[in-house]
């Protein structure tokens, strides 16, 4: 071939590409130029990190199996997306070769699109936008397919994703009234349909129509090819038939995601299986056969990943069985092995707790529930339930720990001068063991750090050997292996039985029969953390801790008899444990309690007895009653138990309610008088924290803010869990620091004005008739909004109040004007700002504000 053919056929060549790369001119070899490069090289390369992207998504997402599968696989985050921003790179890459596609290859002449490619274009860039869950942008490309591309092959799919951004935007109505019509006027097949019909059930389910959603899902998991999608909607259908109380079709679509076993993710084969196994009859199916079925699941190597919800499902299986024992170890091995699944961890605990609540075992249901409640999202339903679960044990833990220490403290004072001594003679031997295993270890220690040299290293490394091969030997040399060191042994012994007690060698041995734990021991810890070395190791000096005089014991005795009483009432009223509140009453009245616990004692008693079916008991405590003390409204109520004598004049309630009335009267000094009173009358009832609140409120008012003050700390210290105590906290925390300012405003700063007409207790009388005249001279006035009332000061002073003024001048000339007028109101009068009268009311300090202005 010559040269100048040669040179002809590349000039031609080039032509033609530089022909062909025009986006103008509509030609064969243009539409099928751009039409290839779009497929093959933009949207190919878009399309592979579309596929990336929803991979990663697939993996992110974390399906909650406890609740009802959304049909897409797909966690929405709560994150705010600014235009131009994007969550994923591959995302970002596909939706800029979709933009690429558009701006390079498109052929967009005369207002028609000549490359068929530029749908998929469009296509391809809605979904990049969908999955990084910017849901508008991704509607506007579905919609631009439908209005541009008519008669696209893409239309439906493109119909199909406009619905599922619908959806995601929450209109939901919108989307299914589309979704119908699709259905109903387009021949959809295979993926195609399942795709529409998975939609169209996850609008309805978010509408609660949940069984025109398992319709759908039907088709959906009968028509998709991928394996993936039809596990997933076969196990949705399963745990809609379940909400439906339809077990066996329930168990139907469950088998059908088992049957596929390896062709889809073990997380659906498992819960598959754990799904259905709680739709198994305890009653009539065969356990033995099922608990082998379960144990299968257990042994199975490849369910390691999942043995926590298996553990759990086999301890649920347990205790439906009352085999309580199995149970707690099972939900226990749950807890261990769980890789972060928080709602099962939550069940965990709470089912434990509610098994440690049912044994009364209320401190370790506390300490169950407040695991719980780590584990749950905040403020939910299930949180406040199981947090209204705690509180109520609030009390009973509170009581529970007084009363062990005090008892071990009494014990402790109980004990003869020679069991104290020896009694702590052992506790320091246990110390001194513990000093001289520590100081061992220390030195071992500094030896081997000091043994640096090569030589010394195989030395030590032949010591090693001669003491493992002789555990006993006594060559003085370091024993590393700890159960090697005979010292160190009785020192991990000593500090075991000082923490735990002599417990039982058996499974969960730390949460079981806790009550054995060495109090006394507990608290000579405490005390012994606090000496110097030389104490630490002197019998004497813990006993001479020991409470000696009457005083202190009595204080000792007196707060564990209370909280024994308050154990009572609480086993008795809140948890209907009968049996225990029998106990702790019992108990009590053997500790020769306080005379104001022996009635209400003896009382429940009679109730206990009553309720248990001890009718012996129950007599002779109410002939007790009655015979001891018959005037007490106790034995009123055993003489008329139909008369409701508990509700009458006498009852706390009733006198709390007069109380109150009184207070609202501006009576305080009755009020301080009477309340202190009835709280000696009734202590230990529940509405004792009730009057000392209303003490403290009227002494705040009779004597200020100080007095207030106290009267509240009062209530937090002595009634902390009762709900006056707990309101008595908040106030403390957040309203006195508030309260406790006492400087003076500014006038101008200040809206409302009032002016006040002392009057001293002997004038008392005088009040009425002044306030008549009062309010006949205002009512005149039509150019403010005037009012009166008639205000405790304190003991010795009453002021009547003109509120509505508008200034502090206004406010003295008001009171000047009525000097002047015919009812000659001329009495001595202060002119203040609402604000400044607050404090002045508040902190008793009216001369102070006179000598400021």
């Amino acid at each position: 071939m010559n040269t100048s053919l040669k040179v002809l056929i590349v000039f031609f060549c080039v032509a033609i590409s530089f022909t062909s790369c025009s986006r103008k001119k509509d030609t064969f070899i243009n539409r099928n130029f751009h039409a290839l490069g779009t497929k093959y090289n933009v949207l190919y390369n878009g399309n592979i990190a579309l596929e990336k992207g929803r991979e990663t998504v697939d993996n992110a997402a974390t399906d909650n199996y406890w609740e009802l599968l959304p049909i897409e696989r797909m966690q929405i985050k709560d994150e705010i997306i600014l235009p131009g921003e994007s969550k994923n790179q591959d995302f970002e890459r596909a939706e800029e070769k979709a933009i690429k596609a558009v701006q390079k290859h498109g052929m967009n002449i005369k207002g028609k699109e000549h490359n068929p490619q530029i749908d998929e274009a469009y296509l391809l860039l809605g979904q990049a936008r969908y999955f990084d869950q910017r849901f508008v942008p991704a509607l506007e490309a579905f919609n631009y397919i439908l209005y541009k591309y008519p008669a696209s092959d893409k239309i439906n799919t493109a119909k199909v994703w406009r619905e599922k951004a619908n959806i995601r935007l929450e209109n939901n109505e919108l989307a299914i009234e589309n979704l119908k019509r699709l259905l109903e006027e387009e021949e959809l097949e295979d993926q195609d349909l399942a795709d529409a019909t998975s939609i169209l059930a996850q609008a309805y389910l978010n509408i609660k129509s949940k069984d025109s959603a398992l319709v759908q899902l039907a088709i959906a998991a009968d028509f998709t090819k991928k394996k993936k999608e039809k596990a997933r909607f076969n196990y949705i259908i399963g745990q809609l038939y379940n909400e439906f109380g339809e077990k066996d079709s329930a168990n139907i679509a469950f088998d059908k995601v088992i049957e596929m076993h390896r062709k889809i993710p073990r997380p659906y084969y498992i819960n598959a299986h754990l799904a259905k196994s709680n739709n198994f009859d305890m009653e009539n199916g065969n356990q033995i056969e099922f608990l082998e079925y379960l144990t299968n699941l257990e042994e199975d190597r490849e369910n390691r990943p999942f043995l926590d919800k298996i553990y759990y499902r086999i301890a649920e299986f347990h205790r439906a069985n009352q085999r309580d024992s199995m149970a707690f170890a099972y939900y226990n091995k749950s807890l261990r092995t769980n890789l972060g699944d928080k709602e099962l961890q939550a069940r965990d605990y709470a089912t434990l707790g509610d098994m440690s609540f049912d044994d009364a075992e209320y401190k370790i249901a506390g300490a169950y529930y407040d695991s719980t409640m780590t584990n749950m999202k905040l403020n939910s339903k299930p949180y406040r339930v199981i947090k209204r679960k705690r509180e109520n044990l609030e009390d009973v833990i509170y009581y529970e720990d007084v009363a062990q220490v005090n008892d071990s403290i009494l014990r402790l004072v109980n004990l003869s001068d020679t069991d104290r001594l020896a009694y702590f003679k052992t506790y320091t031997d246990e110390l001194k063991a513990i000093a001289e295993a520590e100081k061992e270890k220390a030195e071992a220690e500094e030896r081997r750090n000091s043994n640096t040299g090569i030589q010394d290293l195989a030395n030590n490394a032949n010591s090693t050997k001669s003491t493992r091969a002789n555990p006993n030997s006594k060559d003085g040399k370091s024993q590393d292996f700890y159960f090697y060191n005979q010292t160190t042994v009785a020192y991990g012994k000593n500090e075991f039985v000082k923490i735990w007690g002599n417990r039982e060698l058996k499974d969960n041995w730390r949460l079981s029969n806790a009550s054995i734990k060495n109090t006394n021991t507990t608290q000579t810890t405490d005390v012994a953390a606090n000496a110097s070395e030389e104490e630490r190791f002197d019998p004497e000096f813990y006993i001479s801790k020991i409470p000696t005089s009457q005083k202190a014991i009595d204080s000792i005795a007196k707060d564990r008899n209370y909280a024994y009483y308050q154990l009572g009432v609480i086993y008795k009223e809140k948890f209907k444990e009968y049996e225990l509140a029998k106990t702790k009453l019992e108990t009590l009245l053997r500790n020769n309690p306080e005379d104001r616990l022996i009635l209400p004692s003896k009382y429940n008693l009679y109730k206990i007895y009553t309720e248990l079916g001890l009718s012996s008991k129950a007599s002779a405590m109410k002939d007790d009653i009655i015979g001891t003390y018959p005037e007490s409204r106790y034995a009123q109520i055993l003489l008329n138990p139909k008369s409701e004598f508990d509700k009458d004049a006498n009852s706390p309630e009733s006198l709390y309610e007069n109380l109150f009335k009184q207070f609202g009267d501006q009576q305080y000094v009755e009020v301080v008088s009477k309340a202190e009173a009835y709280i000696t009358q009734f202590e230990g009832d529940p509405m004792v924290p009730k009057f000392e609140i209303l003490k403290a409120s009227a002494n705040g008012r009779l004597y200020g803010f100080e007095a207030y003050k106290k009267g509240v700390n009062f209530i937090a210290l002595t009634y902390p869990n009762s709900e006056e105590g707990k309101k008595a906290k908040e106030i403390l925390e957040v309203a006195i620091p508030i309260l406790a300012k006492k400087e003076f405003i500014d006038n101008d700063a200040a809206k409302h004005f009032n002016v006040l007409y002392p009057f001293s207790s002997a004038e008392k009388d005088q009040i009425e008739e002044f306030v008549e005249q009062l309010d006949d001279a205002i009512s005149k006035i039509n150019y403010f909004d005037l009012s009166t009332s008639v205000d405790f000061y304190d003991a010795n002073t009453t002021y009547v109040v003109v509120h509505g003024l508008t200034s502090i001048q206004g406010a003295s000339g008001f009171a000047e004007i009525l000097k002047e007028n015919k009812n000659k109101i001329d009495r001595n009068f202060y002119s203040i700002s609402s604000p400044n009268y607050e404090i002045v009311q508040r902190h008793k300090n009216i001369n102070e504000y006179l000598e400021s202005q």
